[in-house]
C-alpha cells in the first residue's frame, strides 16, 4: 500500500485548495498537516511517499519554532529520495532547505499575473500541453528565492524571474499560487487586501488592479487547476 503524502499548511489562508482533491484523484491519500493549529512537525518523513509545503504570510527566516523542523524535515526527505513539492512559502522552504537562498524581492507580487513556461525537453516533460505557454497564476509574495545548486527552471515572469524549478527530478518549486479556489482568493482579499491597494496605488506594476482581482474567479482557478493537475501527475510518479 502506497504511504500518504503529508501536506503542511501554515495559515488559513495558505490552505490546500485544489491540491488534495488532485492528489485523492491520481490515486493518493493526502495527511493534512495543520501547522497552523499547532500540528507538530513529524519526526520522521519515513511514514510518507511525498511531502508538499503550502505558502503562508511569514518568511523562512522568521525565529518560529516550526521552521528549523521543517527544513529538518525537507532534508531527511530529500535524503530518503523522496519527492518534495512547495508553493510560495513552501517553495522557498524547500530553496533552503537543499542548498538555495531566500531574499526579499525588490516588489511584492500580487494577484493575477502570467508566466512563461518552458518548451525544452524537461519543461515539456512537467507542463505537458502548457509547455512553452503563458499561463496565468494567482501571486502574493514579497520575498523571492535563489533555487538550489543543479535546479533547472521551467517558468519565468517578467516581474520575477524564479518562478517554477525542478530538483533532481523529482523536487517541485513553485513561487505562485496555482492552488487556489474561488473562496481562497476572496479569503486572501479579506485578510490582506489593504496590501494590495496599497502596493496598487504606490504603482507597482506587479499588482493586479484592486477592481478587477475579484473578477470571474470560477473559470480563472479552473484554468488553473488544469495546469496544476498535470503538473502533479508528472509529480506523483516518484509517491511509491
Amino acid at each position: 500500500m502506497i504511504k500518504p503524502i503529508a501536506v503542511f499548511q501554515h495559515t488559513d489562508v495558505g490552505a490546500p485548495g485544489t491540491i488534495t482533491p488532485i492528489l485523492e484523484a491520481l490515486g493518493h491519500q493526502v495527511r493534512l498537516v495543520r501547522i497552523v493549529d499547532g500540528d507538530p512537525v513529524p519526526q520522521s518523513a519515513a511514514d510518507f511517499s511525498g511531502l508538499v509545503f503550502l505558502g503562508g504570510y511569514m518568511g523562512v527566516h522568521d525565529d518560529l519554532p516550526w521552521i528549523p523542523r521543517e527544513l529538518a524535515l525537507i532534508r531527511e526527505a530529500d535524503a530518503r529520495g523522496l519527492p518534495l513539492a512547495g508553493h510560495c512559502l513552501g517553495s522557498q522552504l524547500l530553496a533552503l532547505a537543499l542548498g538555495g537562498s531566500v531574499a526579499r524581492h525588490p516588489a511584492p507580487e500580487i494577484g493575477w499575473l502570467p508566466i512563461q513556461t518552458g518548451n525544452d525537453a524537461l519543461a515539456q516533460e512537467w507542463w505537458g500541453e502548457f509547455s512553452g505557454r503563458e499561463v496565468q497564476t494567482f501571486q502574493w509574495h514579497g520575498d523571492t528565492f535563489q533555487p538550489p545548486q543543479g535546479a533547472r527552471q521551467i517558468a519565468r515572469s517578467a516581474h520575477c524571474e524564479n518562478q517554477a524549478f525542478v530538483l533532481r527530478d523529482r523536487h517541485l518549486l513553485l513561487q505562485s499560487h496555482l492552488e487556489m479556489t474561488p473562496r481562497l482568493v476572496e479569503l486572501s482579499l479579506e485578510r490582506n487586501g489593504a496590501q494590495l491597494k496599497r502596493q496598487f496605488a504606490a504603482g507597482n506594476p506587479a499588482v493586479s488592479d484592486p477592481a478587477d482581482i475579484a473578477n470571474d474567479l470560477e473559470t480563472r482557478t479552473a484554468g488553473m487547476r488544469a495546469v496544476l493537475e498535470r503538473l502533479y501527475a508528472r509529480w506523483v510518479r516518484g509517491c511509491a
